[in-house]
């Protein structure tokens, strides 16, 4: 188990609205994982090693969550099997449902804490979620993980959190809509595929 420094500790708490965690964790290049090996890295892992994909940035945005009171949650987007599944860090002000979001892409990322319920904040990001052909994708969603369930100091583990990945897929999951509305979806717009095509970090060659 590694521990936090001092200055990881001023830093952390430097980090103290959801907003601010949002520009944080924008500012931390993205995880391609290069090196041939899939990683769920720890927040710790994550400050040094100082990349992260979205499973990675949502544990690492619900863990700073979690210093300012609220509770550390992630959730799990499900695509069909063409597409990548995203993970994303819902928290609640007031009521009302935001989240946080790790992506290298111009959608998919944050939302304000303005929707009713988890269905309402989910279904925020159907139309921005599909391929480059522009067919949609998003089917299901999970519910919010409780991270607080594997310990105390996960957050902290010098090994990969493959356990917390492989309970978000066997946590209950809802269809976001019956399955016969799929049938007849709209393709997204030229200019929103080209939209979507747009990166915040290039893979290095």
């Amino acid at each position: 188990m590694l521990y936090f420094t001092k200055k990881e500790i001023i830093l952390l708490k430097k980090i103290n609205t959801p907003s601010k965690v949002q520009d944080f964790l924008n500012s931390i290049p993205f995880n391609f994982e290069t090196d041939g090996r899939d990683t769920v890295k720890s927040p710790i892992r994550v400050l040094r090693e100082k990349n992260a994909h979205c499973l990675e940035g949502a544990l690492l945005g619900a863990y700073l969550l979690s210093l300012q009171g609220f509770k550390p949650l992630i959730l799990h987007l499900q695509t069909t099997k063409n597409d990548f599944d995203h993970i994303i860090a819902p928290f609640q002000i007031k009521g009302l449902w935001g989240a946080l979001s790790k992506t290298n892409h111009g959608v998919l990322r944050y939302r304000e804490p303005v929707y009713r319920d988890i269905h309402e904040l989910i279904m925020s990001y159907f139309h921005e979620y599909f391929l480059d052909n522009g067919v949609k994708t998003l089917r299901k969603y999970s519910i919010p993980l409780d991270l607080n369930i594997f310990g105390k100091n996960w957050m902290l583990e010098e090994k990969d959190l493959w356990q917390i990945d492989q309970k978000l897929d066997k946590i209950k999951h809802y269809d976001i809509a019956p399955k016969e509305v799929f049938k007849n979806l709209r393709i997204s717009d030229q200019i929103e595929r080209e939209i979507g095509k747009r990166v915040e970090w290039k893979k290095k060659k």
